[in-house]
């Protein structure tokens, strides 16, 4: 018989930290999406990780303040919604592996919002032939 294993909620920094470096991890190591993420060697990781701990743990927890931006530029996804929607797929498949409850529900919901407003942009800047 299999016992099942709940899942904490997202509550602390170190949630938070599990999660954005398990996030990084999968979308630099990502088929689809690695290139981008792996090719920003112009993105100061400590800098990065940083900002996505803090952008995040305001977010989510109400520690500091709102500033960073979850998805920067310097990250530099291509600008399609296929990929920022395997993004939202790689976050959510992150919060589903290690959390569970009303903040990890809220990350997602956040994470989806972010990623359709992102969509919408990425697809404007497009060059129409």
């Amino acid at each position: 018989m299999k016992t099942s294993v709940t899942l904490p909620d997202i509550c602390t920094e170190r949630d938070i930290k599990t999660l954005v470096d398990n996030l990084c991890q999968k979308a630099t190591n990502d088929t689809l999406l690695g290139a981008s993420f792996g090719a920003a060697a112009r993105i100061h990781w400590p800098h990065y990780l940083t900002t996505q701990y803090r952008y995040w743990s305001s977010t989510l927890l109400g520690h500091g303040s709102t500033e960073g931006e979850p998805l920067p530029e310097q990250v530099a996804l291509p600008r399609s919604g296929q990929h920022i929607q395997h993004w939202f797929n790689i976050f959510s498949s992150t919060i589903e592996e290690h959390f569970s409850g009303s903040k990890a529900e809220e990350a997602k919901q956040l994470a989806k919002q972010l990623a359709t407003r992102l969509s919408a942009t990425r697809s404007r800047e497009l060059p129409v032939d």
